[in-house]
């Protein structure tokens, strides 16, 4: 039987192996292949990696922290996952390790438009922002990249030939400029992460404070944008209720999770995967 895993820590991977399992399920694969999740921290990830094709697995998915070290560890790589400099997914296959990023697949393929020609501004500067970055200029989009130290987005602006954006006037981003917004920053993820009966979400203060540390101007938004917030969690985002409310197009980060995935599994299987099956699966986690 072909096993599938996800590695990393328990936070970044909870929703893998339900969601993944869904869809083998649809694609009458359940009976032939396996996936799971496996928690490896930094100290072992190479080991554990290299021991997994003996123990009959084909190929894993990589959360963060995980991701520079797959891409290291990998003897072949894929055009994106070399440019980003990060891989998120690898396949084996005899003694070799192949390196991918479906990360930048997921983005493009959870837009409810075309890329070509749309105007996008990505808020951050690490791995995740770097597979935003290259992802949409590839598909034709204009970027921009902000972050809150200055002198980052500069880099992974020049890494890709694209510019770097500071605040407006009012210490706002001119969200006017753009059609698309992505979050690729950890912004949000602590309320998101949080349960109902927390609080959090609930607290005007606190969405406030997520989007003054973003510099977006909630008002700024309107139903010209599409607003993709890789943060997921059991609850909305200040920065995705605040778009939805004022009619942007919302793109939660559990939409970019379920497209990424299926990039995988359609690496892994040669076949397409059920992704509607995937995203109800990851909401229901």
């Amino acid at each position: 039987m072909p096993k599938l895993a996800v590695l990393g820590q328990p936070i970044a991977h909870s929703r893998s192996p339900a969601m993944h399992t869904a869809a083998l399920e649809e694609m009458a694969l359940a009976g032939e292949w396996s996936y799971e999740a496996i928690e490896v921290g930094p100290e072992e990830f190479e080991a554990r990696v290299r021991a997994l094709p003996g123990e009959g697995f084909v190929g894993v998915n990589v959360t963060v922290p995980h991701k520079l070290a797959a891409l290291g560890i990998a003897t072949d790589a894929s055009e994106a996952a070399r440019a980003i400099g990060a891989a998120n997914t690898l396949s084996f296959a005899g003694a070799r390790i192949t390196a991918e990023n479906t990360d930048a697949t997921g983005i493009i393929q959870a837009l409810p438009r075309r890329p070509d020609d749309l105007r996008a501004l990505v808020l951050g500067a690490g791995g995740s922002a770097r597979a935003a970055v290259w992802a949409l200029r590839e598909a034709g989009a204009r970027v921009s990249v902000w972050n809150r130290t200055s002198s980052r987005a500069a880099e992974l602006a020049r890494a890709f030939d694209v510019e770097a954006i500071g605040p407006g006037e009012g210490g706002t981003l001119p969200l006017e400029r753009f059609d698309v917004l992505l979050n690729a920053t950890t912004v949000g993820l602590d309320g998101a992460s949080s349960s109902p009966a927390q609080g959090i979400e609930s607290s005007p203060d606190r969405g406030l404070s997520d989007l003054k540390r973003l510099r977006v101007d909630a008002d700024g938004l309107n139903a010209s944008h599409v607003v993709v917030d890789l943060v997921y969690g059991t609850v909305e985002t200040p920065l995705a209720a605040a778009a939805r409310s004022r009619g942007a197009e919302v793109v939660d980060g559990l939409v970019v999770l379920a497209h990424q995935g299926a990039a995988s599994l359609r690496l892994w299987t040669g076949m397409e995967p059920p992704i509607e099956t995937m995203k109800q699966a990851a909401r229901e986690r």
